[in-house]
């Protein structure tokens, strides 16, 4: 698995030094209060580079879009990313954010209850020095399998996603997430330059 969760408090000790605080059991009854009674943010997904394999959690919410519980889990495979032109994707328009970018990826559940997985509208392109925009576009549509679709548990698909990115370089992120509360994207994947 490629997701890395880092936690951790720190205190100033008399040296100027950073030091690690020891978790405690029995808390005082005041600290109690400190905790917040809101749910869990579900932490942010995978970053993978092209050949990387990683995981993330599909859920669902309630029937007032409240009340998060994760329900099953997928297994991303970034398979290839591949910088094509508009002749190449068999279409007459041009990139309006600069670089039609073809990404090439196997999603499996893992889980033991269905998922489904819906990119359109809900893919970002960002860099440095570029703030997150809309990479979704409906270029590519029908050619070969789509990977947006309802995944019952042990099934697959390759397909791939034509989006429209700023630049070479930078990351294209999937925040499709019903997780009111998530902290990030449910998967990222960085471009070549």
């Amino acid at each position: 698995m490629s997701a890395v969760l880092m936690a951790g408090c720190s205190s100033e000790s008399g040296s100027g030094e950073s030091v690690a605080k020891k978790p405690r059991t029995g808390a005082p009854a005041e600290d109690a209060a400190v905790e917040s009674s809101e749910p869990s943010a579900s932490a942010p997904g995978p970053v993978l580079e092209v050949g990387e394999t990683g995981e993330f959690e599909t859920g669902e919410t309630d029937e007032y879009g409240e009340n998060y519980k994760t329900t099953s889990r997928m297994s991303i495979k970034v398979v290839g990313a591949e910088y094509v032109t508009p002749d190449e994707v068999d279409t007459g328009n041009e990139p309006e954010n600069g670089q039609f970018v073809k990404v090439t990826l196997t999603l499996k559940n893992i889980g033991d209850a269905p998922a489904e997985i819906m990119t359109y509208g809900t893919m970002e392109w960002e860099d440095t020095d570029t703030a997150p925009q809309d990479a979704s576009t409906l270029e590519g549509a029908g050619d070969g399998r789509s990977i947006d679709t309802s995944y019952k548990p042990g099934q697959s698909v390759t397909g791939f996603l034509i989006l429209d990115v700023g630049e070479k370089g930078g990351t294209v992120s999937y925040n499709g997430s019903e997780d009111p509360n998530a902290e990030g994207p449910v998967f990222s994947v960085n471009l070549p330059e």
